[in-house]
């Protein structure tokens, strides 16, 4: 009763007031100094991964870096037939004029016709990094809007990388304001079904949004030392809401629990220390494990996953935190509340009010659960674990790609536009960019070497035979832009890329003396970024294996116990992967799930999933075992011991898992495939966790390991020989 939680609830409960009202004033600090110092957000160069980002590197330094694109699409109206060219290429002047007297453009092409003559193009560049575009854009789709309205007898419409980037931004926005309406009424209920108390029910939800509110805060503070690319908000949002709901409801119930037991022959705050130094020191070890987890992140070298750790390390730090201290507060106070109303039912002479029983044992369905695992437990392993190995098998057939452009969902309006453009100019679908740094004096030879290379690509089917040469003002750094008819994820794009890299570019430019040369370009961003994430991934699961381990081990002081947490996270990961791949890598599922195959997993989806996973799975394998060993530590048998803190733990496991699959679930709804990816894999994963490691894998496997659970731990063995030892009640002598 002397550990961190316990004292830090026996002083909130002492001083319900100045808890609550000090941690509204943290969370409204960390609101305004965020705001304050605002957002560092991620530039270009925080996008820079291997050769790809290495080219754009040496291409910045001598200003041929990529800018910020637009097109204006110029196409006849829908049902009026053939395109008036006349009338275009006067449309398209008057883009060019338009566009050309913004301060946000840099330069604006001769309109092109298409091959047919069915459409006119005008391309702009746009000032500044190419990042940056999406947030000047507006005065260019206003020209363009003001060039429609001056042609009705046209369609002129305009796409690029800004444009569909302002779309994507808002399609996320909204799918998220729809998220919350989903996501936060279906909490609230839930937990008006587990506590039967608006005030109550109201607790965990009230304290998990402030705990995102303040983690928002801190991340924009926490952005000047790792950028934010836009995701962490989203992160903050997917994980703040589940942990928030799930500390507080492992705390609240623990409390409701120790009262029942009490039966009003303890104050409030004993009550709430009682708790405390249960589901508090649970909660603590649970936070701390997700923490350290999403931390692991880091390792991946990478801007967006940097930004995911940090809102996940944030928000559950930060629920931690409003778990120790203002959680214990309100307690206090509703506790107090309690007690003063049945006070003044007895002033007025009135019986006190019939308090609810609180069942501590397994629910009905629970206990028939257990009821065959405690039986058979070798049949209860055997299948569930052959089960998920079969769910997992399809991880076997695994393929990972980065989701490019051309994944957006089609209800932005420029993507539409995208692909109509694409169609009419195929050139534009990608490009590479051969890149040259090298003396000024060799800066003939690199380009003859250039055009040699572009010449020895003139007829390569795979490219379509355009290129163009620029060169610094210094001659020191030359670029080659060959232009490729094909989507970034095409094997034509690829073997491409790989014939570029490999064959051509060592024949021509390499074998000039002191040249340094890099290929980037659209399809080598998408080809590297995957090899990156191949790369790190060893090295982060590894990281993740050995702190999960320690977690469970310091937690429970068991060897045996931190392999076993392991062994069922790797399981539980694999089978959930297994399935993301059966639904998403194929077709079958798209009316179900709302979306259009690609026939891949994004990139960042498996190493989202297996760090997300192994720090949440420990709040379950945490609250359960820790409910087994108390058991154990009073003297109980292992084998009652696991049924009974298995069978105790199940309603608030349960309830926790239902509101965690609710929010992934609700993600699993968004139009951006990648995170309805994340967010269907993240609620596959915690259905499998709660409901089949938790209540069948675990059990048998701990029910038939016994006493070797506790490995090299004494705690166990020296309750058990004290209960023995204890001298047994008189009527039972004789």
């Amino acid at each position: 009763m002397k550990n961190l939680p316990v004292r830090m609830a026996r002083w909130s409960a002492a001083h319900p007031w100045r808890s609550i009202v000090g941690w509204f004033v943290f969370v409204v600090l960390c609101l305004g100094i965020g705001i304050t110092v605002g957002t560092n957000a991620a530039t270009t160069e925080d996008f820079r991964i291997g050769e790809a980002g290495r080219g754009e590197a040496i291409a910045a330094e001598g200003g041929l870096q990529q800018r910020p694109v637009e097109h204006v699409l110029i196409t006849a109206k829908p049902g009026t037939g053939k395109l008036d060219i006349a009338a275009a290429d006067s449309a398209a002047a008057d883009v060019a004029a338009r566009m050309g007297k913004l301060p946000e453009v840099l330069s604006v092409t001769d309109p092109v016709r298409g091959a047919d003559n069915t459409t006119v193009r005008v391309t702009v560049t746009m000032k500044g990094p190419e990042l940056d575009g999406k947030e000047h854009v507006d005065p260019l789709l206003e020209q363009t809007a003001a060039v429609q309205k001056a042609n009705p007898g046209l369609r002129v419409e305009e796409t690029g990388s800004p444009s569909i980037s302002k779309g994507v931004d808002k399609l996320r926005g909204d799918d998220l304001a729809r998220t919350e309406m989903i996501a936060l009424p279906v909490t609230l209920i839930t937990l008006l079904l587990v506590f039967s108390s608006v005030a109550m029910a109201l607790v965990p939800l009230l304290l998990a949004l402030s705990s995102i509110a303040a983690a928002v805060g801190l991340t924009m503070v926490a952005s000047h030392v790792f950028p934010d690319n836009g995701i962490s908000t989203n992160i903050i949002l997917l994980i703040g809401l589940a942990v928030g709901v799930d500390y507080t409801l492992f705390y609240l119930k623990r409390e409701r629990e120790e009262r029942a037991r009490a039966g009003g022959k303890l104050s409030p705050q004993a009550v709430v220390e009682l708790a405390a130094a249960t589901s508090g020191r649970a909660v603590v070890i649970s936070g701390l494990a997700v923490a350290v987890s999403s931390a692991t992140l880091y390792l991946a070298d990478d801007v967006i996953f940097s930004s995911i750790a940090t809102g996940a390390v944030l928000v559950t730090l930060v629920a931690v935190v409003s778990s120790l201290t203002v959680l214990p507060a309100l307690l206090a106070k509703l506790g107090m509340r309690a007690e003063r109303r049945a006070e003044r039912r007895a002033a007025r002479g009135l019986a006190p009010k019939k308090q609810k029983t609180h069942k501590t044992g397994p629910g009905r369905l629970t206990a028939a659960v257990l009821r065959p695992v405690a039986k058979h437990p070798v049949a209860a392993l055997t299948v569930t674990v052959v089960a998920l190995l079969a769910l997992a098998a399809p991880v076997l057939g695994l393929k990972l790609t980065d989701m490019g452009r051309e994944t957006h969902s089609r209800s932005i309006a420029t993507m539409q536009v995208y692909d109509r453009l694409n169609a009419a100019y195929p050139e534009l679908k990608s490009m590479h960019q051969v890149v040259v740094r090298a003396d000024a004096d060799r800066s003939p030879e690199v380009t003859a070497a250039l055009r040699e290379l572009a010449a020895d690509v003139k007829d390569d089917p795979r490219l379509s035979g355009t290129s163009q040469l620029t060169t610094s003002p210094d001659e020191r750094i030359s670029m080659l832009q060959l232009q490729v008819p094909h989507h970034v994820s095409s094997d034509k794009a690829q073997s491409s890329l790989k014939d570029i890299r490999d064959t051509y570019l060592p024949e021509t430019v390499g074998q000039v003396k002191g040249a340094e040369t890099a290929v980037t370009g659209d399809v080598a961003r998408y080809t590297d970024y995957p090899a990156h994430q191949e790369q790190k991934l060893p090295l982060i699961i590894g990281a993740l294996l050995l702190v999960t381990f320690a977690m469970t081990v310091w937690a429970f002081r068991s060897v045996v116990l931190g392999l076993v947490g392991i062994l069922l996270n790797l399981l539980s990961a694999a089978a959930s992967l297994g399935i993301l791949v059966m639904v998403f890598q194929h077709t079958w599922a798209e009316g179900l799930v709302d979306f259009t195959s690609t026939g891949s997993i994004g990139t960042r989806v498996p190493l989202f999933l297996f760090v997300i996973l192994f720090g949440l799975s420990m709040d379950y394998q945490v609250f359960v075992i820790s409910r087994v060993r108390e058991a154990a530590l009073r003297g109980v048998p292992t084998r009652k011991a696991v049924i009974e803190g298995v069978g105790s733990s199940a309603g608030v496991v349960t309830s926790a898992a239902v509101i965690m699959v609710t929010v992934f679930a609700s993600f699993a709804a968004l139009h951006i495939i990648e995170m309805k990816q994340i967010g269907f894999s993240l609620a596959v994963a915690v259905l499998l966790d709660a409901f089949v490691i938790r209540m069948l894998v675990l059990p048998s496997l701990m029910l038939l390991l016994g006493e070797a659970n506790w490995w090299p731990s004494r705690g166990v063995r020296r309750a058990r020989r004290s209960t023995e030892q204890a001298p047994r009640p008189l009527e039972s002598v004789g």
